[in-house]
């Protein structure tokens, strides 16, 4: 018996020292990094209800025409201001109704929980609690990237009372804008669609998944899959490759088919692309339903065949001018890696996505991409793109690159435990 004891306890030991082994170099080095950055950004943060979103940027109308291989007067009725010279390379911040909102307090508690740094969790707890008000907001179908990235990752590393409620009151306001004629939650409130809905408007799935856990009412769960297959009926084309914006009529036939941050409504909008993914994949893990699998899988295949650049980070949008200006989009890469990480899990050839994902997150951590401490207004990674055809945030940090990259490094190491 004795001997059985001390044999049991020499296997935890060694099981425990196996699964806590070291962290490859660069991945160290990535964790340092993203923690010495955070914590800078917080330090620097002091006006309530202020998250960082990026560094300005200005940008160039002939540089834009090259890039969308068109004339201004084609889109330049939708350019954002520009930025004055004073302010171009500066930190720029949102408040808390912005979309991006989120994902700097999600930053943090991923790193938190990649490095047990208490000074992160202390952050992650002020930064996240800034966004409580969010609960009562219902203009925006962002307000699934706002909560659950904060909130939803608060719920799984911290103990509150609170976090449940903020969740699932979320998720009502997020229902509320489903119409079950269309079968579609709707995106935006402005421009002048009938019934726009974007295909960032998946990632606002994982929101309605996580309430139907929490509550144990399926009415989350059945308006994610009805959106889900609706979006797999009109948002893709025969190659896989989505469209940005689909329009419904109030009958749900197809008003218009169209883009809004790509290059064409034809193009293939990189972000987008990686939206599609990630979307799918998520949606195949929380139903089992092999008709999300597929899609997942030939999304992620499509986006392999499609990069056209040796590290894998790719251009702002697929069918961009190969020019050696055109601008890679970090965030899109970081996205696709996240998501085709989750997706070795689940898919029979996983090996090959976890293969591409490996090489997109060690380039990602080379000084390349990775900021070097104390520089880059804080933020973890240099160069992406928020929307090229309105100049808006060009070849910039951006701080939902920082979240999924910190996600795709969590989902890595623990595939590697």
């Amino acid at each position: 018996m004795k001997l059985q004891i001390i044999s049991a306890c020499l296997l935890v030991s060694t099981y425990s020292i196996g699964a806590n082994k070291q962290n490859e170099k660069w991945v160290d080095n990535a964790l340092r990094t993203a923690t010495h950055q955070l914590l800078y950004t917080a330090k620097t943060i002091h006006t309530p209800n202020t998250m960082p979103r990026s560094s300005w940027r200005g940008y160039d109308i002939a540089f834009l025409e090259k890039q969308m291989e068109a004339d201004s007067t084609a889109f330049a009725r939708e350019l954002v201001k520009q930025t004055p010279t004073e302010k171009v390379g500066t930190l720029r911040t949102c408040d808390i109704y912005d979309w991006t909102s989120g994902f700097y307090p999600g930053s943090l508690w991923y790193a938190y929980e990649l490095t047990q740094n208490g000074k992160l969790k202390t952050q992650a707890e002020r930064f996240t609690t800034m966004l409580n008000p969010i609960r009562h907001y219902t203009q925006t179908h962002d307000i699934g990237f706002m909560i659950n990235c904060s909130y939803g990752n608060a719920l799984r590393l911290t103990h509150n009372d609170t976090i449940k409620a903020v969740i699932i009151e979320t998720a009502d306001n997020l229902c509320k804008r489903f119409d079950p004629r269309i079968g579609c939650i709707r995106s935006w409130d402005f421009g002048t669609w009938n019934f726009p809905v974007i295909i960032d408007n998946m990632m606002n799935l994982d929101l309605l998944f996580n309430a139907s856990k929490l509550t144990g009412n399926n009415k989350y769960r059945d308006i994610a899959i009805k959106h889900a297959l609706t979006t797999i009926k009109h948002h893709f084309r025969p190659d896989f490759t989505s469209f940005h914006v689909v329009s419904y009529n109030a009958d749900g036939s197809v008003e218009k088919q169209c883009t809004f941050q790509g290059k064409a409504d034809n193009s293939a909008w990189a972000r987008g692309q990686a939206w599609g993914v990630y979307g799918y994949t998520a949606c195949y893990r929380e139903t089992r339903n092999n008709v999300f699998l597929k899609q997942a899988v030939n999304i992620a295949d499509m986006i392999m065949q499609r990069v056209k650049t040796s590290d894998n980070i790719p251009y702002w949008d697929y069918d961009a001018p190969t020019l050696p200006n055109t601008p890679r989009d970090v965030s899109a890469a970081a996205i696709t890696a996240s998501a085709l990480i989750e997706l070795s899990r689940l898919a029979p050839t996983g090996k090959k996505y976890l293969d591409y994902a490996q090489k997109i997150l060690r380039n990602l951590s080379s000084p390349q991409y990775l900021a070097a401490k104390g520089t880059n207004n804080g933020f973890i990674l240099m160069h992406s793109v928020g929307s090229l055809p309105n100049g808006s945030e060009i070849d910039t940090p951006i701080n939902y690159a920082d979240y999924y990259y910190l996600e795709a490094l969590k989902r890595y190491i623990d595939i590697k435990k």
